[in-house]
């Protein structure tokens, strides 16, 4: 579905993604695993269009789209979910999972019960600041269900919420690999990467490692959690 090959990117003199090869395959979850800093972001911007790499290439269904737009890319089933949900406020939640495609009302009500939220509680309910962060973030990730992408890239869905939240937003995560999206899951933190089907370890703009969830989260304690490194262009780790 995705394969990054030797992607560079260099900001204020600084490599940023530094000779990066990834691959996600077609209704799997691919986790992407890094410490704060490491450049999951960027990498995640560089997907979607936002921005441009200096080297490499970025094949999508076997396309080359490293040179295509934002809105090329979502035509083509993309979709990115930034670690700070997008503000509609004003908008009911139905609204809001209308603006991916028009839904009718069951549509709605299951995309919201597969992130664990009651339709008859939340579809009429605004999108404001009267959501919690994690009720925010499901009803995020029930828009992008909604979408049905054939690539979802989700940068930091388990960032900042409650832990009643948590297991809401990795079964949504889960519906959405069965649907048939791949999915690119992108976190600093072990909790939850346990649902990905292999796992990436990033440091300094490149991939260190890559394995089993299990073994990579105990790879990442030992190596990543206790590293002076972290960041330092061309460390290979320990």
């Amino acid at each position: 579905m995705l394969e990054v090959k030797g992607l560079k990117l260099t900001l204020n003199g600084k490599p940023v993604i530094n000779g990066l090869n990834l691959e996600v395959k077609k209704g799997k979850i691919h986790g992407l695993l890094g410490v704060n800093g490491t450049g999951k972001t960027t990498l995640a911007n560089l997907l979607m269009g936002i921005g441009y790499p200096d080297e490499g290439s970025i094949i999508f269904e076997g396309r080359d789209i490293t040179k295509c737009t934002i809105s090329e890319r979502a035509r083509m089933g993309i979709t990115l979910a930034w670690q700070e949900p997008a503000k509609f406020e004003g908008l009911s939640i139905k609204e809001y999972l209308k603006l991916s495609r028009n839904l009718d009302s069951n549509e709605s009500e299951s995309y919201l019960w597969m992130v664990g939220l009651s339709p008859a509680e939340y579809l009429n309910r605004a999108v404001d600041v009267s959501l919690s962060g994690g009720e925010r973030k499901r009803v995020e990730l029930a828009s992008v269900l909604a979408m049905k992408p054939k690539l979802a890239i989700l940068d930091e869905p388990d960032s900042g919420i409650d832990v009643i939240s948590l297991p809401h937003i990795m079964n949504g995560i889960v519906e959405m690999s069965k649907q048939g999206s791949a999915v690119l899951l992108i976190t600093h933190s072990e909790t939850g990467i346990e649902i990905a089907n292999g796992v990436s370890v990033m440091c300094a703009g490149k991939i260190i490692n890559t394995g089993a969830p299990e073994e990579m989260c105990q790879w990442f304690k030992n190596n990543c959690r206790t590293c002076d490194h972290i960041g330092e262009p061309g460390y290979e780790g320990a």
